[in-house]
């Protein structure tokens, strides 16, 4: 008897499912169950079984200018007949890689960046914390290694991004509380307590600080007030890197192109993906400032090589798509109209938190909403009884539901969102 049929045995049957394995579920609960989607449309998507459902979530945040986009297909299906991509080796790069370098830096928070290009936001994490390390020990300081990174927060499924994760869940199963060892995480909005932390490991072994400007998956935390002036002040003092995490808020989520234009952040190294492209090709990066990069690029044989890069690092269609996304957020307005979405936002999460006592919170930042639930509900419930009434949400830690819409919805739609998540609570509240 082999050890699946001993597991089988004693637990169940092993389930007859496609194979798929389908992602951060737990699969008894999943199978049979899974909404399959085929196509898109704007706001909207598809599934095989005929249902047409609002994406409140924007899929995983990035569907920023809504499905199906026929300028996006146009320019990904026109650079494929050009070329598909070349590699940024060495010598070797290619067009579009490097005309999406410089459209980046010139919109960048930070001043006179370079911009290091990969396949998404769990490759960007990994990226920046290797970087961060890699520029103390080429100043010589080779025990500054510990990242820090908050209670809650998410940075994606890479070795890194599971490492620094402050959800517990994402770091269980291991054999080892950290695969990266030298990390540690310090509560969500405490700076008495990161500055305590300090004290304890050593600012001379802490090589970097990793944020979110809003805690997305954590349940859509925007910062405290005066948090990332004190938390930029802390990184100073200390010499420690300041890291953020844009792969959700960057590129319009909050109303500006980064959130670190809306909270005032000066960081370091900061990571981007998602809303780069809508989703419409895997692309991420990190833009680094000129006292990492300065080092590196000194004209002398002495000067030393950060070790980086992948197959489909600057990947040319890619890069050709969010040349053509950027274009669309401008000549479309979407920022702009992401601002003037939190309002309608705000508005009617404050009217359904007054009118819901199943409500206990709720959270606004731009165009990414956190509804939090009392105990005897469940979000997972709620977010069922949703795709019913022709909607997606998704729970969050915390009891919380995710709403992050594409930027291109009307108030109505937005109204609508709000009104099936009330409907949807009140269902299962009497039940």
């Amino acid at each position: 008897m082999t050890v699946t049929d001993t597991v089988a045995t004693a637990t169940g049957r092993i389930l007859d499912a496609p194979a798929l394995w389908p992602a951060q579920a737990h699969t008894p609960t999943v199978i049979g169950r899974q909404l399959v989607i085929e196509r898109g449309e704007g706001a909207y998507v598809h599934t095989t079984d005929g249902r047409r459902l609002f994406d409140g979530t924007a899929g995983l945040w990035h569907a920023n200018v809504g499905h199906a986009h026929r300028d996006l297909a146009r320019v990904a299906h026109e650079q494929m007949l050009r070329l598909e991509t070349y590699h940024q080796f060495a010598r070797y790069s290619n067009d579009r890689a490097l005309a999406l370098g410089e459209r980046l830096a010139a919109i960048s928070p930070i001043e006179r960046p370079k911009v290091l290009l990969n396949s998404g936001g769990s490759d960007a994490i990994d990226l920046a914390c290797k970087l961060a390390r890699r520029h103390w020990q080429r100043e010589g300081r080779p025990e500054k290694t510990i990242i820090l990174s908050r209670e809650f927060s998410y940075h994606g499924l890479h070795a890194y991004g599971t490492s620094i994760a402050g959800l517990d869940f994402n770091r269980e199963g291991y054999g080892t509380d950290s695969l990266v060892p030298e990390t540690s995480r310090v509560p969500q909005h405490d700076l008495d307590a990161l500055e305590a932390r300090i004290a304890e490991l050593g600012a001379h072994r802490i090589a970097a600080f990793v944020t979110e400007p809003v805690q997305g998956t954590g349940g859509v935390h925007p910062p405290h007030d005066g948090y990332f002036e004190r938390l930029q002040r802390i990184c100073r003092e200390h010499d420690i890197l300041l890291v953020i995490d844009e792969v959700i808020t960057g590129f319009g989520r909050t109303g500006t192109m980064f959130a670190a234009e809306r909270y005032g952040i000066e960081p370091d190294l900061l990571t981007f993906a998602k809303g780069v492209t809508s989703g419409y090709a895997p692309l991420g990066g990190v833009l680094a400032a000129p006292r990492i990069w300065e080092p590196f690029f000194v004209d002398s044989p002495e000067t030393p090589i950060f070790r980086w890069g992948a197959t489909y690092s600057g990947h040319a269609t890619a890069a050709a798509v969010a040349l053509e996304h950027l274009d669309i957020l401008e000549r479309d307005g979407l920022l702009p109209r992401v601002a003037e979405l939190e309002q309608v936002l705000a508005r009617e999460l404050a009217g359904l938190a007054e009118r819901r006592p199943e409500v206990v919170d709720v959270r606004v930042a731009g165009l990414l909403g956190g509804i939090s639930l009392a105990e005897h509900l469940v979000a997972e419930r709620v977010t069922d009884a949703l795709v019913e009434l022709g909607f997606i949400s998704r729970p969050l830690r915390g009891n919380t539901l995710q709403i992050s819409p594409p930027f291109i919805i009307d108030d109505a739609e937005l109204v609508s969102f709000v009104a099936a998540i009330e409907h949807a609570i009140t269902e299962e509240g009497s039940r």
